[in-house]
């Protein structure tokens, strides 16, 4: 069975103000776009995946996928919409800011072993980074503070938790972008590239 990936991404407005003490604006969001690229470069390459979509206010230059607007509801009012108006059969949502996510990590959180609902934690165990849904129309999404507890019970006992340091380290603060550093994220000081070791 194939399944829909959707990338949510904020276009227009100012992103990763977290790093503010420790990257200007433009190389904050020369750093978002980078994370951003590569987060759908890898699931470009993973098989199962039919469609890589954005959930976005705006439509990247470079961009060459299937586009959702966001109207500015809030992600999960926009995920229900989406839901609802495509009826994926099973549907992917991941962060864009994943700068170690492998196609190794989505293939295990996709594997279909009849749990229906596969959770990935960020590094701290109480947000989500992605979300694999076999039968996503009338899940309740509940990103935002607390989602693993939220999307677990969400799942009526039917989730599983994929730990992985691909999925779990997303970079938002400063302790996290050292995180990746340390996990073998390569930022040069300007920004203006990015890669990752191995």
């Amino acid at each position: 069975m194939s399944w829909t990936a959707v990338i949510p991404f904020k276009g227009s407005a100012e992103r990763k103000t977290r790093l503010g003490n420790r990257l200007g604006m433009e190389e904050r969001q020369r750093l978002s776009q980078e994370l951003f690229e590569h987060v759908a470069s890898v699931l470009r390459q993973v098989p199962t995946l039919r469609d890589v979509a954005l959930l976005s206010d705006m439509r990247p230059n470079r961009w060459q996928g299937p586009y959702i607007l966001d109207e500015g509801r809030g992600l999960n009012a926009e995920l229900n919409a989406l839901v609802e108006s495509h009826r994926p059969s099973r549907l992917l949502v991941i962060h864009a800011d994943l700068p170690l996510v492998s196609v190794d990590d989505i293939a295990a959180l996709i594997a279909d072993d009849g749990a229906g609902c596969a959770i990935a934690p960020d590094r701290h165990g109480t947000g989500t980074n992605a979300l694999a849904l076999v039968e996503p129309l009338g899940f309740g999404f509940a990103f935002g503070p607390n989602s693993l507890t939220r999307h677990c019970a969400a799942a009526k006992g039917k989730a599983r938790v994929v730990t992985r340091l691909g999925l779990g380290l997303d970079i938002d603060t400063a302790a996290d972008l050292d995180a990746a550093i340390s996990a073998g994220f390569i930022r040069a000081a300007s920004a203006d590239t990015i890669q990752v070791n191995g």
